[in-house]
């Protein structure tokens, strides 16, 4: 069992059992893992985020991305903000991503299904298959896994649109939609700023102003 220090969690135990995609998702849904800490489970590997969230480039956008995407989605599909874990077997892959949205139409066609992963009384705490937008906010501590190791086994996992984020540039702020395409993913083309979903047929920018010395976003949709 190897044993780790997290500046966050104390001491984090992962039992030398964690071989595959199906123990990482018994021991993430045991009680075992620390509440709070992310787990994710990329190319036969566990990574862990030991590094606390930013929350002036990764807290306050995913709050723009709530205020923005929770009432557009409503009567479209189930968006996720935070905290819920993704799976999907046909490529082993076990993540928890920033945000999530599954469409209505996805569920019926059963491409995706909320499960109650290893608890049975409850309701659902893991979408498995393949959600139609996964998106995911860059930190100092992400930057591997987001940039990188993620992009192909979100387009493996049948993802339609990976939305990426990095706000950490006090300059300019990289947000992208990636839509999904036969070999991979290809970026949407901004145009005077703005870059349109394919998956929510609008187009979105990502704007940042201070108040009071603190940044602060807005996910704004036409």
């Amino acid at each position: 069992m190897a044993t780790v220090i997290s500046p966050a969690h104390g001491k984090v135990r992962l039992p030398a059992w964690v071989t595959d995609l199906a123990t990482f998702r018994r021991w993430v849904h045991s009680d075992e893992p620390p509440d709070g800490l992310r787990a994710h489970f990329i190319n036969g590997e566990v990574w862990l985020d030991f590094i606390m969230e930013e929350a002036q480039t990764h807290n306050f956008v995913k709050n723009a991305l709530y205020a923005a995407l929770e009432p557009l989605t409503e009567n479209l599909g189930l968006f996720f903000s935070e905290g819920m874990l993704f799976t999907n077997e046909d490529v082993g892959l076990g993540t928890v991503p920033d945000a999530m949205f599954v469409s209505f139409a996805t569920l019926d066609a059963d491409r995706a299904e909320l499960i109650s992963g290893a608890h049975p009384e409850a309701t659902a705490t893991e979408l498995t298959g393949s959600p139609d937008v996964v998106i995911e906010v860059v930190s100092r501590g992400s930057v591997e896994k987001d940039l990188e190791l993620l992009v192909p086994k979100y387009h493996d996992a049948g993802v339609r649109e990976y939305w990426v984020i990095d706000a950490r540039d006090d300059d300019a702020i990289r947000f992208e939609i990636l839509k999904r395409g036969r070999k991979g993913f290809t970026p949407v083309r901004a145009t005077d700023g703005w870059l349109k979903s394919p998956v929510f047929g609008k187009s979105f920018r990502l704007v940042r102003r201070e108040v009071r010395g603190f940044p602060r976003y807005r996910l704004e949709v036409r």
